[in-house]
């Protein structure tokens, strides 16, 4: 049921993330991969657009805001330039 009305979806070599009509998010796969994305959901709101490498997701939110997980080592982790990660388009 939570995959309807998908408007993007996007995938890292084991896991993928769709957007739904209503901004949701929700991932499937390997958790290292950006397959779990359950500690960053409640901030998964209003999503535009997401973009993905090889094992992490970056989802943009309506705000600007940006939202990251997956493998820290491959742009899942930003919280050290949260910051900066404002009015992005």
């Amino acid at each position: 049921d939570q995959l309807r009305n998908v408007q993007q979806i996007q995938a890292t070599d084991s896991a993928f993330a769709a957007i739904s009509a209503d901004g949701s998010v929700v991932a499937c796969g390997d958790p290292d991969c950006g397959g779990d994305c359950l500690a960053v959901q409640d901030q998964l709101r209003n999503v535009q657009q997401i973009q993905a490498t090889d094992s992490a997701f970056a989802a943009i939110s309506a705000d600007g805001s940006v939202v990251a997980c997956g493998d820290p080592d491959c742009g899942g982790d930003c919280l050290a330039v949260q910051d900066q990660l404002r009015n992005v388009q």
